[in-house]
């Protein structure tokens, strides 16, 4: 399979199916950006994530936003300086991104992730990224965050704990994947991880 870059799709589309793409049609997609644009109206805090991601990386440090969506949580890191790249499968929420000149954004399936000649200083997956992969190809995923982290590089992740891929399931990718644990919250807000949170959020490290 081919790397989508930034000019169009791969040929992923044409022969695996990610659970986002098996339940979500193009309609869908633009519902989710309406909800979102709904949530800003209304006020509604959107940028925990980045909060907790910019609390955790040097000043100016390059981040991949993994599973982007419309942007949100990119737009927000760079506007607290930080120098963003963005990658998402779904063409909707691609266009969406792109309307955001302050983010270099990618149409790519994170499983073929190849970004020749970048790292970068942190990666997050936000918004449930991990279980709305391909099943199966969760650890494949985490191998191209791991090729894509400077040493050192942090990965934050943060996903809901009542799908299929369980955390132990994560833990023991993480490992396979040549990444170190280092904490767990049950939010993105940092309240203490507990076993029966119903959120996970990871911070790990490349080694280096």
């Amino acid at each position: 399979m081919s790397f989508a870059g930034a000019d169009g799709p791969s040929e992923h589309s044409l022969n695996n199916v990610t659970r986002w793409e098996n339940e979500r049609d193009e309609e869908q997609s633009r519902a989710y950006i309406r909800r979102f644009e709904e949530l800003a109206a209304q006020g509604v805090d959107l940028h925990g994530e980045a909060r907790m991601l910019d609390a955790v990386i040097a000043p100016g440090s390059r981040v991949l936003d993994a599973g982007c969506g419309t942007g949100r949580v990119g737009v927000e890191l760079s506007r607290r300086g930080h120098h963003v790249t963005a990658v998402d499968l779904d063409p909707v929420l691609v266009e969406a991104a792109r309307a955001h000149p302050e983010l270099t954004v990618h149409q790519a399936d994170l499983a073929e992730l190849d970004l020749p000649g970048e790292t970068f200083d942190a990666i997050i997956a936000a918004g449930n990224v991990l279980i709305f992969l391909e099943p199966g190809t969760e650890r494949t995923v985490l191998q191209r965050f791991a090729a894509h982290l400077a040493d050192g590089g942090v990965l934050v992740t943060g996903f809901a704990t009542d799908y299929r891929y369980t955390v132990r399931d994560f833990d023991a990718d993480l490992e396979a994947a040549g990444l170190v644990f280092e904490q767990r919250f049950a939010t993105w807000d940092l309240r203490p991880w507990r076993p029966d949170a119903t959120w996970a959020v990871t911070v790990a490290r490349k080694r280096g």
